[in-house]
């Protein structure tokens, strides 16, 4: 596992690299050309190849060094798999998800980091996926079909995922209902406390309840 936080120099290896996104955006340069790893896909960084790397935030990838064979003999782009690293992370597994991943085509990335920065600085707004694909350059139904294919959740629940995860938090810190609704878009108090059971399984009451317990 590796940590990108930086741009590096271009360089080369004898050897391919195969590198499967975890977690941010990683942009890469390979032969001159443009392209990325992130969390929805991996990179294959033929032996020989010039290519150097930048993030403007940190990007973790797992990185497979010393693979020979025709998979790892051109630049490609492939698509993770849904739930991929619950197969596991040996060899024998990446191996056989690198094999079985369909080639990606080249296209626009989605800045997922810098998406939910947005969303999160304005979350009393009442976001539509129009609005999300715009930020996005993309269209509402190319929007869907991308957070399908890189996080298995649509634009909407995307949003929710975000107004709870911030809900949650300003509760815990002790906030009225009334008024953690109208910070995360919610009318009514009585609408985000349905949200949050229905959602996470516990509701206002429940997560002051943990935060009184870890005062005591």
């Amino acid at each position: 596992m590796r940590h990108y936080d930086r741009v590096s120099d271009t360089h080369v290896h004898d050897h391919a690299q195969v590198l499967f996104g975890i977690d941010g955006g990683l942009h890469v340069e390979v032969e001159g050309h443009s392209t990325w790893v992130d969390q929805s896909c991996g990179l294959v960084v033929p032996a020989g190849a010039t290519h150097a790397y930048g993030t403007p935030r940190t990007a973790r990838v797992l990185v497979l060094e010393d693979l020979t064979g025709p998979a790892t003999e051109r630049v490609r782009r492939f698509a993770l798999p849904q739930g991929w690293r619950r197969a596991g992370l040996d060899i024998d597994s990446l191996v056989d998800t690198l094999l079985g991943a369909p080639t990606l085509r080249a296209r626009r990335r989605i800045d997922l980091d810098a998406l939910a920065a947005r969303v999160d600085a304005d979350l009393a707004r009442p976001w539509t996926v129009a609005e999300l694909a715009a930020a996005c350059c993309l269209s509402p139904q190319r929007l869907r079909a991308r957070f399908a294919e890189a996080l298995g959740q649509s634009p909407q629940a995307f949003v929710l995922t975000r107004r709870l995860n911030r809900a949650e938090a300003l509760l815990r810190r002790g906030f009225s209902l009334e008024a953690v609704a109208a910070q995360v878009g919610y009318g009514r108090a009585s609408a985000l406390s349905a949200a949050l059971r229905r959602e996470r399984g516990s509701g206002a009451r429940d997560l002051r309840r943990r935060r009184a317990s870890g005062a005591s």
